[in-house]
């Protein structure tokens, strides 16, 4: 039996180490190290790329052979607000796109701490927007992302639902982190097997993200104060040994609470987002084809075979 390699985890450590190591480390060289995560991915088959004006912010086209053009995944790359980019999270952005069989935009939305709260939010409803003047119907797009990713495509749908706006057709979470008030029993009874997520890490994130006078518990900012009523269905994923598991775990018990069509897979033994590996790892292959094949369902799609 062969034992496969956990890259991921070995990045988290090696970058964790490098920046205690450099406390003062400029915010610059951080988001340098932190984009060097696209390396644990294997370059996804088939996929081309092209950069894009998304609305007024720059975007990356992930674009599968074959893809049909009707129909659109939003992905947020992750990274708390703070850190990552579209070039950290392209690969795994491509293999999404080749899985679902259909396009994927990643979006460049503005970050913190130079642009807080809710910056991101109006990024996101000019993405949308911009999809929706190119032609493509709202039951055409999904929403997608990872971590921070995940808290931005539900805050976003809380926001133009509560304006009255057309929906997306789904949403897609892997390793969502919603609870901005840093509380979830998993940071301790998973702190010492999540080798990246820690309590007074994710409360910097926050401090960043959000000014003094915004709430961690307004609905736009927390989904798990908001009401989810109305919502499109859900899909996501969680490693049991991730430090924001209950994240996932308590949305989708509200989620379902006001009638949301939930689907929630939790992985054994693996760190946070798992589907960096993508292409190297069975279990981000297997999650990546179980959403491509889940959001190519709800979009009307038949989804691709392989990635």
């Amino acid at each position: 039996m062969t034992i496969e390699r956990d890259t991921l985890k070995e990045f988290y450590q090696s970058s964790g180490a490098a920046l205690t190591a450099a406390p003062d480390i400029d915010l610059v060289f951080n988001r340098a190290l932190l984009d060097q995560i696209h390396r644990v991915s294997a370059e996804p088959k088939n996929v081309t790329y092209e950069e894009v004006d998304a609305g007024g912010r720059p975007g990356i086209w992930c674009i599968p052979a074959g893809a049909d053009q009707r129909h659109v995944i939003l992905y947020f790359h992750g990274g708390g607000f703070v850190v990552q980019s579209v070039n950290s999270h392209r690969k795994l952005a491509g293999h999404l796109a080749a899985a679902a069989g259909c396009r994927v935009l990643l979006l460049d939305y503005r970050q913190a701490p130079e642009h807080q709260y809710p910056s991101q939010i109006d990024d996101v409803e000019g993405a949308y927007g911009w999809l929706r003047s190119q032609g493509v119907d709202p039951d055409g797009i999904a929403f997608a992302g990872d971590s921070a990713g995940v808290c931005l495509a539900v805050s976003s749908v809380v926001r133009l639902r509560d304006k009255g706006l057309p929906l997306p057709a789904a949403i897609i979470g892997f390793s969502p982190w919603f609870d901005l008030e840093c509380n979830g029993k998993s940071l301790e009874t998973n702190a010492a097997k999540d080798v990246l997520v820690r309590g007074p890490l994710v409360q910097q994130m926050v401090m960043a993200y959000l000014s003094a006078d915004t709430s961690r518990t307004d609905p736009l900012v927390n989904p798990l104060h908001a009401d989810l009523a109305g919502f499109p269905p859900v899909f996501l994923t969680a490693s049991l040994d991730e430090a924001l598991l209950d994240n996932a775990e308590r949305f989708a018990y509200r989620a379902r609470e006001a009638g949301v069509e939930v689907e929630l897979h939790t992985v054994p033994g693996q760190q946070h987002v798992f589907q960096f590996m993508a292409g190297r790892s069975s279990a981000a292959d297997l999650s990546i084809a179980e959403a491509g094949s889940w959001v190519a369902e709800r979009l009307g799609l038949m989804a691709a075979v392989g990635g």
